[in-house]
């Protein structure tokens, strides 16, 4: 069975050191009397609960899968779920970040987003029922009206109810406008939803007593397309004016996926026949209220992958220590065995570093993000506020689609070092590269991220978001610029961002005579934009690393290891991504239908 420690020690070098959290939140007033201690021990408890009551729930889990009645249309998560989650509730871990005016702790978004990183690395499928809620408490919390807020935000607060997002069904994919479901009004004030929606995760569960479900749907007289999406509240059980639980509302479970990952999460078909919801926002302008539900999920996302990219390094470094196999290439290394450790061999280290990068950089990478929103929260400054809005909007699909995409790379690379125990189940390896793939997928996928990303968040502003961006690293190397030891790790990003300056602008050059240069370049342009954030990342706390080599503390020393692979042995990918890039549509659309 995989072990998992929590990555407490890195944790704190990101907060702490690499973001100076402390003083960056104290100087927002919710947040003036936050402390680094208050940080570190409520992370300290919550990766004892990941390590400890989690992580040992996930080989269980993955085999035994979730149960549906199809009598009751109940669901039944696998063996310890519920009585884990009755402890996560206890505990008040769902209420941490969460308005202390609805019940919750009001405790900083980056708090929370290490904490789901412990979670997702302990047991993603179960992580899954809590993490859902967030973004339903989110998108209530900003478009549900007071009535709304005082029924539901309490009880998502506390996790005694769980939330969901309803969005696709059957013949739309990511394609919302496609939708059917229709929402008829009622002379009460509410609407009768009936239609079908497919791959809704948490739909189906035993774990709380009510399910908050966010349904997109159609009012009858709404326009074709995405513009005449609404958004509607539809409770498993309709709650009663204290609070208290009604009537079972008409949403049941028709189905579970099969799926090739995340048993343990039910992924469910859910079927509306009459069933009673509420109004979320204006009619017709669902979509971008339940953006806010989803690109908290897009957020949630990456961290699954950052989650899994860290544990599967974890356990593959483990047993490279310990497996022999073969001499090392330079003599032999462990002449009292009768091989070498596979340790030694460089291919095995490539693989091990190319997870400790990744997992390493997405973390600084995500509390970074955290801290952005802690600031668009929490801020009394104007500016201030559009700044983090505008920042976090440019980062969003770059943390959904390349910490998934460095997930999956990751995961398959650490099932590589256990050679062919890596295919096999009790191992645990080839459970996190099944789980790790979803993560590409759902949410929006990675092509959709990447489209986005060119499409609307740069070439949609001329650039905008991303020239603030590429001036906090124009600054960066300004300031390092002339230190001699940081010349290996300023000047590539340096390159990089000129490099990225010019992509940018022969692309848009390009979309105006034909906008599908975006689609063909978009997947590629992603990743550079990814390397691109990664390294600025890596050059600080290469700074760091630098700065501490005195200290005789090998965390440093391994950091700027670390921090070297990177440069020499990940960044180089972005050479073939530019170039590909800049091959355009031409070689896409040559081939004749037919042909294929």
């Amino acid at each position: 069975m995989p072990l998992y420690t929590p990555p407490l020690r890195d944790m704190q070098f990101v907060l702490h050191e690499l973001n100076r959290v402390v003083d960056r939140l104290q100087a927002l007033p919710r947040h003036a009397d936050i402390d680094a201690d208050t940080l570190n021990a409520v992370l300290d408890e919550g990766g004892k609960f990941a390590a400890e009551v989690l992580a040992p729930l996930n080989p269980g889990g993955d085999h035994a899968g979730c149960v549906l009645d199809p009598k009751s249309h109940d669901v039944t998560t696998p063996k310890g779920f519920k009585e884990a989650y009755a402890q996560f509730v206890e505990g008040g871990w769902p209420a941490l970040s969460a308005d202390p005016k609805f019940g919750g702790q009001g405790l900083p978004i980056v708090v929370n987003q290490c904490l789901y990183e412990m979670l997702n690395s302990a047991n993603q499928a179960w992580t899954m029922y809590p993490g859902l809620s967030h973004g339903a408490y989110e998108c209530l919390h900003t478009h549900g009206t007071e009535e709304q807020q005082r029924l539901y935000l309490p009880k998502l607060t506390s996790g005694h109810w769980t939330g969901t997002m309803c969005l696709t069904e059957s013949h739309c994919g990511t394609d919302l406008g496609l939708l059917r479901t229709k929402a008829e009004p009622q002379a009460d004030g509410s609407y009768q939803l009936t239609g079908q929606k497919i791959f809704i995760s948490a739909g189906e569960h035993d774990l709380a007593e009510n399910i908050v479900h966010l349904v997109l749907a159609r009012l009858p007289d709404a326009p074709a397309g995405s513009k005449g999406i609404s958004l509607f509240v539809v409770p498993k059980f309709i709650p009663k004016p204290d609070g208290s639980l009604g009537a079972r509302n008409a949403i049941v479970c028709t189905g579970l996926e099969h799926k090739m990952g995340i048993h343990g999460n039910a992924t469910a078909q859910l079927s509306l026949d009459g069933a009673t919801g509420w109004l979320v926002g204006q009619p017709n302008k669902g979509l971008p209220a339940m953006f806010v539900m989803m690109n908290a999920a897009r957020l949630g996302v990456g961290n699954q992958s950052l989650g899994l990219t860290e544990v599967a390094y974890q356990n593959a470094a483990a047993y490279a220590k310990e497996r022999i196999q073969m001499r090392s290439l330079s003599g032999p290394k462990a002449p009292d065995k009768p091989a070498d450790p596979i340790i030694v061999h460089p291919d095995v280290r490539k693989m091990l570093l190319t997870a400790r990068a990744y997992a390493e950089g997405g973390r600084a990478l995500s509390v970074h993000i955290a801290l952005l929103i802690d600031t668009y929260l929490a801020s009394d400054d104007a500016d201030e506020r559009k700044a983090a809005e505008d920042e976090v909007a440019l980062l969003t699909p770059i943390v959904k689609a390349f910490l998934t995409d460095n997930g999956w790379i990751a995961t398959s690379g650490c099932l590589q070092v256990f050679g062919g125990h890596g295919y096999i189940r009790e191992w645990g390896m080839e459970q996190f590269v099944r789980d790790s793939r979803i993560n590409m997928i759902y949410e929006g996928t990675n092509t959709i991220q990447s489209l986005d990303l060119l499409g609307r968040k740069v070439l949609g502003d001329n650039g905008a978001k991303l020239k603030a961006f590429g001036r906090k690293i124009a600054q960066f190397v300004e300031d390092e610029g002339v230190d001699e030891a940081m010349q290996e790790f300023v000047n590539p990003l340096a390159e990089l961002g000129d490099k990225m300056t010019k992509l940018t602008t022969e692309l848009g050059m390009k979309a105006f005579g034909n906008p599908d240069e975006v689609g063909a370049a978009a997947v590629d342009y992603l990743r550079v934009a990814g390397h691109l954030v990664f390294a600025y990342f890596w050059a600080r706390m290469a700074k760091i690393a630098l700065s501490k080599q005195g200290s005789g503390d090998p965390f440093y020393a391994a950091k700027l290891a670390t921090a070297r692979f990177y440069f020499a042995k990940l960044l180089p990918e972005t050479a073939g991504l530019i170039r590909s890039a800049r091959a355009g549509v031409q070689p896409l659309m040559a081939m004749e239908e037919g042909w294929f």
